[in-house]
């Protein structure tokens, strides 16, 4: 039988958060159709070949390890898609945590709505101590996402899925185009805002959109690593990425040195709430 859905993992220099993500997502219950696992090596330096060399993978799992040298989370995902073998293209990071029934509760959802693209539920889940000053309101900067306790449609250009948990029909991205590479993190360049380009296109093409609370995944937090700054620095990557997204190619945007961080002894905690941008990642990944 042909494969239905490819799960697809990038990651870059994280062989330690990796290894975990591995363990975890051999609790993943099979979907009714069949799956495949398609890791993107992009330019992994540290010991992330090795480690995917010598993994040993669930039996009966079908898993591929392709390696994209060319940096940065939007080459990944597009060489994600061009290798993908299944109808439906799933994404997660590699510092995630899948809940057991994640890849079956997108399944009943593609039964019963037949989607074009489709996201769902991240928590953030704490590795250690959660730091005092980090109140609930300050989750979404983290990832934090649940856009409804119901199925439902997403409408709003506004309410995007995140990049952590989110999937795409293959085909669809013949019509609205793959993921743009000036968007997406690049090595230490934590720029986000590729899958939001990819949602607001999908709308903008007339596409079908869905919601479920139920494929829950999890975003693993080192919290002894946060820092406030992080959260000032934020605020200049979403404008910074919203800047690309409006001007394009050609835009002339400041260079990172001027960033919020750069000045954070004079500014003022930024505003609470999620980002538009997806689920950023932690200040030491």
């Amino acid at each position: 039988m042909s494969i239905v859905y490819t799960v697809a993992l990038c990651t870059h220099n994280q062989a330690d958060r990796l290894a975990r993500t591995l363990a975890d997502l051999a609790l993943l219950e099979a979907p009714d159709a069949p799956w495949e696992l398609l890791v993107i090596d992009n330019g992994c330096r540290d010991g992330t070949p090795e480690l995917l060399a010598r993994h040993a993978w669930p039996g009966g799992w079908q898993v591929r390890v392709v390696r994209e040298d060319k940096l940065g989370l939007s080459n990944a995902r597009n060489r994600a898609v061009a290798e993908a073998r299944g109808e439906y293209v799933i994404f997660m990071d590699d510092d995630e945590t899948a809940d057991p029934d994640w890849l079956c509760a997108y399944e009943r959802l593609i039964r019963d709505k037949n989607p074009d693209a489709f996201g769902s539920r991240i928590r953030v889940l704490f590795e250690d101590m959660r730091p005092a000053w980090l109140k609930d309101e300050l989750l979404g900067f983290l990832g934090e996402l649940n856009r409804s306790d119901e199925i439902v449609p997403l409408i709003d250009p506004s309410t995007s899925f995140y990049g952590g948990n989110f999937g795409v029909r293959k085909t669809i991205c013949n019509t609205v185009g793959i993921f743009n590479a000036m968007l997406g993190r690049k090595g230490t360049d934590n720029t986000g805002g590729e899958e939001v380009d990819l949602y607001r296109r999908l709308l903008a093409g007339g596409f079908q959109v869905w919601w479920t609370p139920e494929a829950v995944i999890y975003h693993r937090i080192q919290a002894a690593k946060l820092k406030r700054t992080y959260f000032l620095d934020l605020h200049y990557r979403m404008g910074r990425m919203e800047a690309i997204r409006e001007r394009g190619m050609h835009s002339r945007l400041p260079h990172p040195i001027y960033s919020a961080s750069s000045h954070a002894p004079r500014a003022r905690s930024g505003r609470s709430g999620g980002t538009p941008g997806g689920k950023p990642p932690y200040v030491g990944k």
